[in-house]
């Protein structure tokens, strides 16, 4: 499918307020529903794919909190912005704390929401290349929520174990999709401080110019926009846990006040005199080779050396083998019941498939894998048939050089070029009607539930559907 616009829900009781966000969030190119009060945003998400919600805290029915803990429920990566007046910025703090992305106070600035919006898009994105969390069970085989009986998972829950209820800093260090957050989660859950807040920053999706004031927060008049006091994730995690994920990103300038701040457990706000005091215990994450960069001179050796009190490397997929059936059968269990499905097991020729395919994108991948056999497979397991061509294709041993066909001595004329064109836009083609058409024999022609199963809008589908000539298999499903 074509990547969709973003889809933002706006939910306020004042008419006037979403009139004015709505046309603002769709001037910078996105979709937009509204709701008058959090129980319609509540329908509104349980039928529709949402990127970001944005809501008043004051409101009839269901208020802003308890729309944020029922939507961070249904989707635990969903970004939630809080409005609110001067005068109820503590509420926005506590849900800061509960879980909200961010605040923005009334009357708002629209610098700071097309900013609050693009950082709350670009988190969520890097998040979807993270894996999830599974229930724990209880076996020795699911652990801190962490899945595997690989000797490096041992290791890890052996780690996890000594240093879980302390206060020492701890660095993450994996691939993509290893579940560095999960490790995360993991030590401030199984803490002394699990009741109080875990705050994550994704540093790669902040701005330069944005992340101490992230970081640390601002007083009122320190920079443009700046229209009150906020205070920083630093203050908000106090005597709980921060999770700074890609902490590579941080610019060098800013590194210095970032060793501060951890070394004295103090710091000022920007624009601000007076010194704030925190307890916090950071874990820290990333995927790029810190030393490597100290040595290119982009990050601080001193800073390095004072994040890897702890250091956890977590394993990438291809290096555990051995737990690619059992995350597998996990996600399987995970998606019959998400999409309301009663399949059985995994055949040995797809379990085959899965364990010789190298998984660049790890336990994501591996995750959103599952999920599109489940959602296609037609007998009572997944077979090999029901996986992507791209994972079947790249188990099988690579040919000889010499049996590969010869290169082409002359470069492709327009003609041949517009040819493959042709072919590929044309294959595009019959991938998305196929992948519709089973999408919409699988929710049984409602055009709404097939969108949320595509993760694509039901304005989008039904655009598609128009364009490949389906719109007879939507009127039916409306009837």
């Amino acid at each position: 499918m074509l990547p969709e616009k973003k889809q933002i829900l706006v939910v306020d009781d004042e008419p006037n307020l979403r009139r004015v966000l709505s046309a603002l969030l769709a001037r910078d190119g996105y979709d937009v529903e509204t709701a008058e009060d959090g129980a319609q945003a509540l329908e509104i998400l349980a039928e529709h794919h949402i990127d970001m919600v944005i809501t008043d805290l004051r409101m009839p029915r269901v208020d802003g909190m308890e729309l944020l803990r029922r939507a961070l429920a249904m989707d635990a990566e969903l970004p939630v912005v809080i409005i609110t007046a001067h005068g109820t910025v503590d509420n926005a703090v506590e849900a800061l704390k509960t879980g909200a992305f961010d605040y923005i106070t009334k009357p708002f600035d629209q610098t700071e929401v097309r900013t609050i919006v693009k950082k709350a898009l670009r988190t969520r994105d890097l998040a979807a290349t993270e894996a999830t969390r599974p229930e724990q069970d209880g076996s020795s085989e699911n652990r801190y929520g962490i899945i595997g009986r690989s000797g490096g998972i041992k290791d890890l829950y052996a780690v996890l174990d000594r240093v879980a209820d302390t206060p020492t800093t701890v660095l993450i260090t994996g691939e993509s999709g290893t579940g560095k957050e999960l490790v995360a989660r993991a030590l401030h859950e199984n803490s002394s401080r699990r009741d109080k807040p875990f705050i994550k920053v994704n540093c790669a999706a902040i701005p330069r110019d944005l992340m101490e004031s992230e970081l640390f927060g601002y007083e009122r008049g320190a920079f443009t926009g700046a229209v009150g006091s906020k205070p920083g994730r630093f203050e908000l995690a106090s005597t709980g846990t921060l999770f700074l994920d890609e902490i590579g990103s941080i610019p060098i300038e800013m590194q210095v006040k970032l060793l501060r701040a951890l070394q004295e457990s103090e710091f000022e706000r920007v624009g601000g005199i007076k010194t704030i005091r925190v307890d916090v215990r950071l874990v820290a994450a990333t995927n790029s080779d810190l030393r490597k960069e100290i040595e290119l001179g982009t990050f601080r050796d001193d800073l390095y050396y004072r994040l890897n009190v702890i250091p956890i490397r977590l394993p990438s997929l291809r290096e555990r083998v051995e737990d690619i059936p059992l995350l597998g059968g996990h996600f399987l269990q995970k998606f019959n019941l998400r999409l309301s499905k009663h399949l059985t097991g995994i055949s040995d020729d797809a379990a085959d498939v899965l364990i010789r395919y190298p998984w660049p994108g790890n336990i994501r991948e591996l995750e959103n894998v599952i999920e599109r056999a489940v959602l296609f497979a037609d007998g009572a397991r997944i077979e090999a048939a029901d996986l992507p061509a791209e994972i079947r294709d790249q188990t099988v041993q690579p040919r000889p050089r010499a049996s590969m066909p010869p290169l082409p001595t002359e470069p492709p004329s327009a003609l041949a070029l517009d040819g493959l064109k042709e072919q590929v836009k044309a294959a595009m083609t019959r991938l998305e009607r196929e992948l519709i058409l089973r999408a919409l024999d699988q929710t049984t022609g409602n055009v709404t539930h097939a969108a949320r199963l595509l993760k694509i809008s039901r304005k989008g589908l039904q655009l598609k559907m128009k364009e490949l000539g389906l719109r007879e298999r939507e009127e039916r499903s409306d009837l």
